[in-house]
């Protein structure tokens, strides 16, 4: 069985076909799917589609990129959500320097307040890290979580063993398919086993074998045949280890 650790199954793109989406992720042996928010108007839908579909658990957060239209009273909804439903963990969250406009002073503010709010509620947190691994982790030594999840890793080796010396997993998926991503291939291979879970991030980040179309989780098995190959496991020893990595962060009670 596999676990989707990223997944934004809540999203439009899904709207005409949800539950064909999720069916054929179980059959394909996604057992567990992650949805995080990305904002607090989202929180609902994201509510929903994890009391829907049968292994789809949540998590609450508010995104970089949504941090414009964001405002402090969002961060008491986020403890309030985080409060009541209690989900596996605050997200996603993080800092973007890519994308053109975004002011990093209001990321920063928000990224910091949910780490706290993590830390309140002894949550990991799943990261949003783009242009920004450094910024990142200094915030995350400051403020200290209970590990996560660096979504779409994509930093050096060295930065790599930072996240992992402060408990974080590094989440791999489609971009790693791709045979002109050698860096990153590169990366997956090596990393230790123990530190990688796996991830599509649907419906964005089409893996190489579907080319731009859209992404979703019933193709997890198929990103994780790359990586297998990569490491040159077989695709089970894979599974287990994969998924009792995602257990170990997000489930740690069961």
């Amino acid at each position: 069985m596999w676990i989707d650790t990223h997944c934004h199954l809540d999203a439009a793109e899904f709207a005409a076909d949800r539950d064909e989406v999720a069916a054929a992720a179980r059959a394909a042996g996604v057992d567990t799917i992650v949805v995080p928010a990305v904002e607090a108007a989202n929180f609902p839908a994201v509510q929903a589609c994890c009391a829907r579909y049968a292994g789809c658990v949540p998590a609450y957060g508010i995104h970089p990129m949504y941090t414009p239209q964001a405002h402090d009273g969002d961060l008491q909804t986020l403890r309030d959500w985080l409060a009541r439903e209690r989900p596996v963990a605050v997200g996603e969250i993080g800092l973007d320097f890519f994308v053109p406009g975004l002011d990093p002073d209001r990321q920063r503010h928000f990224f910091v307040e949910q780490l706290k709010l993590a830390r309140e509620f002894d949550l990991p947190v799943l990261l949003h890290v783009r242009r920004a691994v450094d910024p990142v982790l200094r915030e995350l030594r400051r403020v200290g979580v209970r590990g996560g999840i660096a979504h779409a890793f994509n930093g050096s080796s060295q930065q790599a063993g930072q996240f992992i010396e402060l408990g974080f997993k590094l989440g791999f998926g489609g971009a790693m398919t791709w045979s002109r991503a050698t860096r990153l291939r590169e990366l997956a291979a090596t990393l230790p086993l123990d530190a990688i879970v796996l991830e599509t991030d649907a419906p964005d980040i089409p893996p190489e074998f579907i080319g731009k179309g859209r992404n979703a989780p019933a193709f997890l098995p198929r990103i994780a045949e790359t990586l297998a190959a990569l490491r040159g496991l077989p695709l089970s020893a894979l599974a287990e280890a994969s998924t009792r990595n995602a257990r170990s962060l997000l489930f740690p009670e069961r």
